[in-house]
């Protein structure tokens, strides 16, 4: 590794978020891509950095992080950027809230995505279940993000909008069988935040890197289907 930092990455994965959050910092890092097809993400040598077997992991000198919600709160103490800082009076509301994205939120993703993951029958149940459970998320997530608060949908660019816009994508788009069962434009201030981030120089990088259409977030066309799980 010759910089500080290497993201593993699969294109339109969880990874992306940790791209736009290096890419944000101004940091210097390289990726190296795992092949989903080959399911790379399983080979013994990338399970010896993650165990898991999940995507993204991040290495960097202090050691291999993954877990999209510890590498993005690491990232932003580490560089004091982008959430606020352990001091800050505010830091106990945005943590709830990054924690229910990545704990609830995104959780329900999977269930969604992949069902049979979970249970052998009743895969359509669940997955209903799943859509009314990211649907009451992004409710509560829009109320917090129309507050006013400066870490989510503020003046500047946080790590909760990074990854709320994320989910925001993969929730309009996948699985295909549901394309646009969910739309952005049912929650205003989350649409705020998905076309605010769509101006920025690092969006317009992860669109170059990762070949994603000129609206990834607020109105999603162009994007790889998933093979296997996500995060």
């Amino acid at each position: 590794m010759t910089t500080p930092y290497r993201l593993h990455y699969a294109p339109d994965n969880a990874s992306l978020i940790i791209r736009l959050a290096l890419l944000e910092l101004e940091v210097p890092f390289d990726c190296a891509l795992l092949d989903r097809e080959t399911r790379a993400h399983k080979s013994a040598e990338y399970l010896a950095l993650n165990p898991a077997g999940r995507i993204p992991a991040l290495e960097t000198p202090d050691g291999v992080m993954f877990e999209t919600g510890a590498i993005l709160l690491w990232l932003a103490d580490k560089h004091q950027a982008l959430f606020p800082k352990s001091d800050d009076p505010a830091r106990a509301h945005a943590l709830k809230w990054l924690f229910y994205v990545s704990n609830t939120l995104h959780a329900n993703l999977n269930l969604r995505f992949y069902p049979d993951q979970y249970t052998s029958e009743a895969h359509e149940a669940l997955r209903a279940g799943a859509v009314k459970n990211i649907k009451h998320a992004f409710s509560l997530l829009n109320d917090v993000a129309g507050e006013g608060h400066a870490w989510f949908n503020g003046p500047e660019v946080s790590i909760l909008d990074l990854y709320v816009a994320a989910t925001l994508r993969w929730s309009q788009i996948y699985p295909s069988k549901d394309y646009r069962q969910i739309t952005a434009d049912t929650w205003p201030h989350l649409l705020q935040i998905a076309q605010r981030l769509e101006t920025r120089a690092s969006v317009t990088e992860l669109i170059k890197a990762e070949g994603l259409g000129q609206t990834p977030f607020s109105n999603p066309e162009n994007f790889y289907m998933y093979q296997s799980e996500t995060a």
